[in-house]
């Protein structure tokens, strides 16, 4: 059983993703690792380039722009890694999503125990979404998404969807995937505050033409999601160290303005009900 891991990052350093802790987070499960290192205007291909491990390839290249609409630019350029993928099982990590290292054996069991299976074709992740700063997730599993697929058998016609959060077959049709005891961390909302401003302008114009980037941008905030943080209390995978350690940003989690947890745990509990009830008076999508 071969297993690829594989990527995609553009300005990854002027953004400050933690793009080098995701690939070595999964790299010690890989048997070859595909970085789609987008044209960039600081040192990222440096830093991919940095990392001194033979089963790294890149591709460097010019990426498209023009499927601007629907973020479709993420998902056609994780694609392109995905094409370049050899083994068995594929392993897709974003620019802002690391794995624990204590979940490395969990992923490992899960891909032997499946390969043979053929109704199985991927693998779902729980996730945990920090936000503001490493202290801080998300508890709100309204509005942040609980699983997605990360890990896919090759050559089935299995595809990036959409804004590359999700992998369907071709058709659309969604894969057979089997949920799993792992978590991504999840930090695409842990930056200093002026670069996470800049980063969600820059990252509206993937979706949206120039009128609605320019509207966006007068109105945008760094911070728009408090109200269901919950203190971590948990360890950060050890790629991540140094980065934390070099975070000096302040950030107030505003935990006296949040319902109390009681209440919250509540909302949790209720939480299916509630979508289900949505869904069936067409109220949710």
């Amino acid at each position: 059983m071969k297993i690829s891991g594989f990527t995609i990052v553009r300005n990854g350093v002027k953004y400050a993703y933690p793009f080098k802790e995701a690939i070595l987070s999964i790299v010690p499960l890989c048997d070859e690792l595909i970085v789609n290192v987008g044209t960039s205007e600081d040192g990222t291909l440096d830093v991919v380039k940095s990392i001194k491990d033979g089963r790294i390839r890149i591709l460097h290249k010019e990426w498209d722009d023009s499927l601007r609409v629907g973020g479709k630019l993420l998902s056609g350029e994780t694609n392109l890694a995905l094409k370049e993928c050899s083994g068995d099982w594929c392993f897709y990590i974003q620019a802002d999503e690391v794995l624990h290292e204590k979940y490395i054996p969990i992923v490992r069991e899960a891909m032997e125990k499946y390969w043979n299976v053929k109704t199985i074709e991927g693998l779902r992740f729980l996730y945990k979404h920090f936000y503001g700063s490493y202290d801080y997730f998300q508890d709100n599993y309204r509005r942040w998404y609980v699983r997605e697929v990360r890990v896919v058998k090759n050559r089935r016609g299995i595809v990036s969807w959409g804004d590359a959060m999700d992998f369907k077959h071709t058709d659309g049709s969604p894969v057979r995937a089997r949920n799993i005891r792992a978590e991504i961390y999840h930090y695409g909302w842990v930056r200093p505050p002026d670069v996470l401003k800049m980063k969600r302008i820059d990252f509206h114009k993937l979706y949206y033409g120039d009128a609605e980037v320019e509207r966006y941008s007068a109105t945008v905030r760094n911070y728009d999601d408090l109200g269901n943080l919950m203190k971590f209390t948990g360890t950060h995978p050890s790629v991540m160290l140094d980065r934390i350690a070099l975070s000096k940003w302040d950030f107030d989690p505003r935990l006296k303005d949040q319902p109390p947890d009681w209440l919250r745990k509540i909302c949790i509990f209720l939480n299916p009900v509630t979508k289900r009830m949505e869904k069936f008076f067409g109220k949710s999508p």
